[in-house]
């Protein structure tokens, strides 16, 4: 393991993995306290666990091994991948989430997050364009870690992609172009909406409306172009 000071708080929730690890997926735990989401995480009968958790006072409990399979995607897909669980590695942030008084996610919790996720990037060679949001692999299903979530100071370090700053008029004929680009990006597009949702929460988050838009046009066609040309490693 790291250096890195973190308390082992073991889960019994896990199994083998079958594939190689490739992506981060990123969580919040949508309950009240950090105690009652640890206690869900390492609770047998729940059947949900995530290899790490980050209180908002910056500490880090492990709960899974990395070599390990947690069980925290759920039905999932990204890139191809059905089986997100057995391709990531899993992080909960502690914040109540949009049912009980969604909050931004203080600076001792983003501080934490930052050493945790370096490691775990270079260690197992995870792009940064992996580094993804629940609502990105499950966008018919999730909206975490949501739009107060400050993906701009995991950019500055490297650690995901900065997000577009584009001003061209939308480069897709219609929005059938739209959507077969996202999916080409990563996205489940089976619910159109929920999947331009889940684009604008992770890359234009003030406004959540789940419709194509030039701006958001843009901003996928910029991403694109990016990967094909290999900035988004």
């Amino acid at each position: 393991m790291s250096e890195l000071i973190h308390y082992e708080t073991p889960s019994p929730n896990w199994n083998e993995r079958q594939l190689p690890v490739s992506m981060v997926v990123l969580h919040y735990t949508g309950m009240q306290t950090a105690e009652e989401a640890l206690a869900r995480l390492c609770d047998e009968a729940a059947q949900v666990s995530a290899h790490y958790l980050i209180e908002e006072d910056g500490t880090v409990h492990r709960l899974v091994r990395e070599d390990r399979r947690a069980w925290h995607a759920g039905k999932s897909f990204w890139r191809g991948v059905t089986d997100v669980n057995s391709a990531s590695v899993g992080i909960e942030l502690v914040n109540p989430g949009h049912e009980f008084g969604y909050r931004p996610f203080p600076d001792a919790q983003m501080e934490a997050l930052l050493p945790l996720l370096s490691e775990i990037v270079q260690r197992h060679d995870i792009p940064r364009a992996n580094v993804v949001g629940h609502s990105d692999v499950a966008p018919a299903r999730k909206e975490d870690p949501g739009e107060l979530f400050d993906w701009d100071v995991l950019a500055a370090h490297r650690l995901a992609l900065k997000t577009p700053r584009v001003t061209m008029p939308s480069p897709f004929e219609n929005d059938g172009a739209f959507f077969l680009a996202l999916e080409r990006w990563g996205y489940d597009i089976s619910d159109q909406t929920a999947a331009a949702r889940a684009f604008q929460r992770r890359w234009r988050p003030h406004i959540l409306d789940g419709q194509v838009d030039g701006e958001c046009s843009a901003m996928l066609f910029s991403l694109l172009l990016d990967r094909d040309s290999g900035k988004t490693r």
